[in-house]
């Protein structure tokens, strides 16, 4: 109750009290006029209780809008937050799938070039390659960027494989051969000839879209470990006996599954690695297709 609605009832309550005693003491006219007094503070008292009810009511409907209006926005901030967190869960699931992945590969291609590193081993105790006399791989090896310079140029082998594979793409395709460049680093830096290596994997290239005899494909696989880089090229073809396979690096040599071909090109590719003081070597097996893995001092 309102101050002023208390002053109202207590100015009544004195009026209605005058008029109790009005009946007694004062004539009718002054009787009338408290009486009318009296009334008139009722009806006063009694609309301003009546106002602040509906004025009560209006604030407090207009509150509960209010209030309706805040809980809305913070739903909606709820919500938004709750998108946001789920947005963000998925892209940690992607990342940690990537994560497996990029582990995964990593731990292969350890695998890889513990395997490779074990083989090389072995092929340095007891080649199975036939040496070439060291002048006719000297007259194999293809014309250098920089014939003049004394020192070899810094390159990265992993943009040469990749522009090699670029340049046989038509050729690979109408033979229905599929080739990859794999690297988990897009840059492996090697002292080396640009156009040398090039060749290199053009010629090997080259031979598996030869000798496939059949469609498939030919991962191009560069690893580092330590000071050495680690090349492994697979394809998918019919293979070759080993007996055939420990020739394949000579000169002239032509394999019983070639369609064309001279017989020059792994040699060069072999003379190539020579002469940058690395290792190569071919497995195969009829139906398992060919490898050929190479390494080469960084």
């Amino acid at each position: 109750m309102s101050t002023i609605q208390k002053i109202l009832l207590a100015v009544a309550c004195v009026l209605y009290a005058v008029t109790i005693y009005g009946f007694f003491n004062f004539d009718e006219m002054v009787l009338v006029v408290f009486f009318m007094m009296h009334s008139l503070c009722l009806l006063v008292f009694c609309y301003r209780t009546y106002s602040e009810v509906k004025n009560g009511e209006a604030e407090s409907d207009t509150r509960q809008q209010e209030i309706g209006l805040q809980f809305a926005e913070r739903d909606k901030e709820i919500a938004n937050l709750q998108s946001l967190l789920t947005e963000k869960e998925n892209q940690f699931l992607g990342l940690s799938r990537e994560s497996d992945v990029l582990k995964f590969d990593m731990e292969k291609l350890e695998q890889t070039n513990k395997e490779l590193k074990e083989e090389l081993a072995k092929k340095e105790e007891e080649s199975t390659v036939k040496n070439e006399p060291a002048a006719v791989l000297s007259a194999l090896l293809p014309p250098a960027d920089d014939p003049d310079s004394s020192e070899p140029s810094v390159v990265n082998i992993v943009e040469l494989a990749n522009a090699a594979r670029n340049e046989l793409m038509e050729s690979a395709k109408k033979a229905n051969l599929h080739v990859s460049v794999s690297c988990i680093q897009e840059t492996l830096l090697v002292r080396a000839d640009a156009n040398r290596l090039k060749v290199l994997f053009k010629n090997i290239i080259d031979n598996s879209i030869k000798y496939m005899n059949k469609p498939g494909s030919l991962v191009i696989t560069i690893s580092s470990l330590g000071d050495d880089i680690f090349i492994v090229l697979k394809d998918t073809g019919e293979g070759l006996a080993q007996k055939e396979t420990k020739h394949i690096f000579e000169l002239n040599y032509q394999g019983s599954n070639r369609l064309s071909g001279n017989g020059l090109g792994l040699a060069q590719a072999k003379a190539i690695v020579e002469y940058y003081g690395g290792t190569i070597y071919a497995k195969s097996t009829v139906g398992g297709g060919m490898g050929i893995y190479i390494q080469l001092p960084a």
